[in-house]
């Protein structure tokens, strides 16, 4: 991982409690200037309360009794400023700080350790600047279209396609969502679709890696045999992204390297429970002719196979 996407990180949990505490104080001021009882509430009972605790602790006597009295009453006031919320129509929770992360509170640590929140961020900055290197750009389901298909027999299969793909980037979920073989001859739709599914799901804030089979299997084997010193973990992160998108599969050298690889990252991703598309323009009897029985048995059994037809719109 490399310092500039750690230190993003860092800034954008540091951006997300920030913008928490200001959202609160608006909600503070908006509140008080419509309900004048809660804006003396805030005033007698709790603006000053760390002073007032400060003082009795520096005062020395009677610490413990006044400071359970100064906690009753802090409960008592906020018992009725939740009343006078509810009151004027609003939550009872609306004058809380409402952070992204209640696991964290938006600090990035949670028990003395790393939060999730913080974990998931990395891996999707990481995925991010990952993608920026592929040749790949993102589409939309808006400009995929079947108009010329109208008037063809396969016009009704390809539509289904297309609603399934859509549904797929809707209900999006890593740990629910399918595993997806697209094959077909080239010019089909199968890159552009993947990627409208790639598009719909980075908006939803998931982690995507999406690029060639070739591109892949290029940067892993530099990084695995010393080629590539940035110190990036193209694998690790192939392996762990929310959705992972390999296209052109069949299109990459056959090497013993790229079979093995491509073994460890279909084998790994199911056994993480993790969805991967996957685009080739192989048919279904190259496929089995190209790979092995180990990845035929995972493509076969665990994938859906979308079978694009008709003719290259290209």
């Amino acid at each position: 991982m490399s310092e500039n996407i750690y230190a993003k990180a860092e800034e954008i949990i540091f951006q997300r409690r920030t913008d928490a505490e200001v959202k609160r104080t608006m909600r503070v001021n908006e509140v008080e200037r419509k309900i004048p009882e809660i804006a003396e509430l805030n005033r007698v009972h709790l603006s000053n309360l760390s002073q007032r605790l400060f003082k009795i602790i520096q005062d020395g006597t009677d610490v413990e009794k006044k400071i359970e009295k100064e906690r009753r009453d802090n409960r008592q006031a906020q018992a009725i400023i939740r009343s006078y919320l509810k009151k004027n129509g609003y939550p009872e929770n609306y004058l809380e700080i409402q952070y992204t992360c209640p696991e964290c509170d938006d600090t990035g640590y949670s028990n003395g350790k790393r939060c999730s929140c913080f974990k998931e961020l990395i891996k999707k900055l990481s995925a991010d600047e990952l993608n920026t290197n592929s040749h790949m750009a993102l589409s939309s389901f808006e400009t995929f279209s079947l108009d010329y298909l109208k008037n063809e027999n396969n016009y009704e299969s390809m539509e289904k396609i297309y609603r399934y793909c859509v549904d797929y980037a809707e209900n999006f979920s890593p740990k629910t969502s399918r595993n997806i073989l697209m094959y077909g001859n080239t010019g089909l739709g199968k890159t552009h679709l993947s990627l409208a599914i790639a598009n719909e799901v980075l908006k939803k804030g998931f982690s995507v890696s999406y690029d060639s089979a070739i591109n892949f299997l290029r940067q892993i084997e530099n990084e695995h045999f010393g080629r590539d010193l940035s110190g990036k973990d193209t694998l690790e992160l192939i392996l762990s992204s929310d959705l992972l998108i390999i296209d052109d599969l069949g299109a990459e050298y056959d090497t013993r390297f790229s079979a093995a690889t491509i073994y460890n990252i279909i084998d790994t991703r199911l056994n993480r429970s993790l969805p991967v598309i996957i685009t080739t323009n192989l048919t279904h009897i190259e496929i089995e002719e190209r790979y092995d029985a180990r990845i035929i048995s995972r493509l076969g059994c665990l994938y859906d196979y979308l079978k694009f037809t008709g003719k290259d719109v290209r």
